[in-house]
């Protein structure tokens, strides 16, 4: 399969190329179907590339996000990248937010559409996961974002471009000059990409006690479980942590309750009830019968349709 070498006479990457491929077998595969041609040549190809090894992702802290937001020539793109970094929010969706989009008083970004640049020129479209959301952010952004819309409409973009319209993505490859690589460069900073802020919002949400849930709404996954495929470095630290917190409070309760106290705990007691309760229901019974008819045997008695009539036992 030949592939088609991409900007700066670089062969497409292997993702990119299996996208491809993946998209003309879908095609070819209704082809198949209709009858138009005899079989999908898409399936089964031996030749395509195969993806490397994934690269370990670089997390910014706190202090490296606030040093590379000082570092970038203006209000507008240090809050932009103080906006990615905080809530994870993709490059097109917050480029493509609206005065209208921002709740203040809630810390709330409102995530309805994106805005993607495809052979430069920009698409508008829904989010990538098809589905409007809210965002939070925290509460130091608010006042950032509210000097950068103060004066504006409620349909004007929050990040526009400085001729109007949406900010293109600025371009990372290293051979490159831009702003971004600009900042990056001044602040010290490794190579990083837009993308990547989205990967420090995550991180930076875990270790702020962030759940996979919260965490999957925030970054607008499809499911929980593509967030732990994703970011499942990120909680491998939190095997050690509850292992510590199970064994803090099993000391603290050994300490307190020896272990022959247990069964007077409300818990046990409210356990053993449940078991019992059959058995205690039948001895009730037993005791009704007795108190009627003596201390003749019980079971006798029962055996009788007309003492199980009159004593009222349910058999």
């Amino acid at each position: 399969m030949r592939v088609r070498v991409g900007n700066g006479g670089k062969p497409r990457s292997a993702g990119v190329v299996l996208r491809a491929v993946g998209i003309l077998a879908g095609i070819l595969d209704v082809a198949v179907r209709d009858g138009r041609i005899p079989a999908n040549p898409a399936r089964g190809a031996s030749n395509l590339p195969r993806k490397g090894t994934k690269k370990r992702r670089r997390y910014l802290t706190n202090e490296e996000v606030f040093r590379f937001a000082r570092a970038l020539p203006d209000d507008k793109r240090s809050v932009l990248v103080l906006t990615l970094a905080y809530t994870g929010i993709r490059w097109g969706e917050a480029v493509a937010l609206t005065v209208n989009d921002i709740d203040l008083d809630r810390c709330r970004l409102a995530v309805h559409q994106t805005a993607t640049e495809v052979d430069g020129l920009i698409h508008v479209g829904p989010p990538k996961s098809w589905e409007a959301r809210s965002v939070p952010f925290p509460a130091f952004l608010a006042p950032r974002l509210k000097a950068l819309i103060a004066g504006k409409r409620a349909t004007e973009l929050v990040f526009p471009a400085r001729a109007g319209g949406y900010l293109a993505r600025p371009d990372t490859a290293w051979n490159r000059q831009s702003w971004w690589l600009t900042a990056l460069r001044d602040a010290g900073l490794e190579h990083i990409t837009p993308h990547d802020l989205k990967h420090t919002a995550a991180s930076l949400a875990v270790s702020a006690g962030a759940n996979v849930k919260a965490l999957q709404r925030m970054l607008g996954h499809k499911s929980a479980a593509m967030t732990l495929d994703t970011y499942a470095d990120l909680f491998e630290d939190d095997l050690g942590s509850v292992a510590d917190r199970l064994k803090s409070a099993g000391a603290r309760r050994e300490q307190g309750c020896p272990l022959g106290e247990l069964s007077s705990s409300p818990r046990v007691r409210s356990l053993s009830s449940v078991r019992d309760a059959p058995r205690s229901k039948q001895r009730r019974r037993s005791n009704r019968v007795r108190r009627q008819f003596g201390r003749r045997p019980v079971l006798a008695l029962l055996g009788s349709p007309t003492t199980r009539h009159a004593a009222g036992a349910k058999v």
